[in-house]
């Protein structure tokens, strides 16, 4: 019996989110906005002002809660050791000297 080795549609996207964090953020704020403006042009009593304003705030809470969540991704990465063992090629540690 062979090991797959193919790598499932959640784990693919999970690793291009990790690689493209501001990409994703920026992505959420604008379909935050978009969806707030939309959900907002519904109303037909607001102002057209107010619903731009109520626009941005939304986007914001979720831009936040995107910023959150790249934060947890990173802190994730960091303490299970993939984004140091990553980074530890750049860094030669033999040519640092360490002290005894």
């Amino acid at each position: 019996m062979a090991v797959s080795n193919t790598k499932t549609s959640f784990e693919s996207l999970r690793e291009w989110v990790v690689e493209h964090k501001l990409r994703t953020v920026g992505c959420l704020w604008l379909s935050g906005v978009t969806g707030s403006i939309a959900y907002n042009w519904s109303k037909p009593a607001m102002k057209t002002s107010v619903r731009i304003i109520h626009a941005r705030l939304h986007a914001q809470a979720l831009t936040l809660a995107a910023l959150a969540g790249a934060a947890v991704v990173e802190y994730y990465d960091h303490k299970s050791g993939t984004k140091a063992d990553r980074y530890a090629k750049f860094l030669p540690l033999e040519t640092y000297p360490h002290k005894d």
